[in-house]
């Protein structure tokens, strides 16, 4: 589930993601999440949580406009951008 933060005052966009993703045992899968900002909006941060039994949420990888990626090593060098450049696009691929 990701989360996205835009600066404080900001009009909030709207995320845009996939309500459920199909994966393959062994392949990577990509997880779209898709923010449409408001004029002048432009995304800080993304957060993906990886929410668990009972409503619980552990974070997956935080990706910052200024700070770059971090993954939490759980998943470390299984969790890639999916593409380059602005944080509008928050898509991770989730390797094997």
């Amino acid at each position: 589930v990701p989360t996205v933060r835009v600066p404080a005052g900001a009009v909030a966009g709207v995320v845009e993601m996939e309500r459920s993703v199909t994966a393959v045992l062994g392949q990577d899968v990509v997880l779209p999440c898709r923010y449409r900002a408001q004029e002048r909006e432009q995304v800080e941060q993304v957060t993906w949580l990886k929410r668990g039994p009972g409503g619980h949420s552990a974070e997956v990888a935080v990706l910052h406009r200024q700070h770059g990626q971090h993954v939490q090593e759980p998943y470390a060098g299984r969790v890639l951008r999916q593409a380059d450049g602005a944080l509008e696009d928050g898509a991770i691929v989730l390797r094997n």
